[in-house]
């Protein structure tokens, strides 16, 4: 069959299956490109996103040692904030801060705001000695572990009064 087919339409065949590998072959080039691109795209918004992420842990973790924030707020808080850190900034939050990932398991399904004014006096009293015992116990361990976030966080600055103090 091959004998009775013409060179020229063998040719025009062999040129328009090798013009189809060419054009294959760079729109592969460009989607690999493209892809280098993107990760490059999603690295740089990962590391800003970081970047932010780790200002409010700093400033957090800086109030609480200077007594401008609440221990069980910043538990709650660092726990949140922290738990949306990604890539190789990402923590295991109740392995590196145990005392405050304990704090936070403690109080976590306490009632705030308007869900706690609606509760009977009797009850906040409860949740509050809970709270202040579990605080009252783990507020060295919580200092130590603030000061070791704020290495982390490659704080400017260092607290002008500490829990310590």
């Amino acid at each position: 069959m091959l004998e009775t087919l013409p060179l020229g339409v063998l040719a025009l065949g062999g040129a328009i299956i090798l013009g189809l590998a060419i054009y294959a072959g760079w729109l592969l080039a460009k989607l690999r490109h493209q892809t280098k691109v993107q990760a490059a795209q999603m690295d740089a918004a990962i590391k800003q996103r970081n970047l932010k992420i780790i200002e409010s842990v700093d400033v957090i973790a800086m109030a609480t040692l200077q007594e401008q924030c609440d221990i069980s707020e910043a538990a709650i808080r660092l726990y949140m904030i922290m738990d949306h850190l990604q890539g190789d900034k990402r923590v295991d939050y109740p392995t590196r801060f145990p005392a405050l990932y304990e704090l936070y398991d403690v109080i976590k399904d306490m009632p705030r705001g308007e869900a706690r004014q609606a509760m009977e006096k009797k009850a906040r009293m409860q949740d509050n000695m809970i709270r202040m015992k579990a605080e009252s116990r783990l507020q060295k361990a919580i200092h130590t572990e603030l000061e070791e976030i704020l290495a982390f966080t490659g704080a400017k600055m260092t607290p002008i009064r500490t829990l310590a103090s």
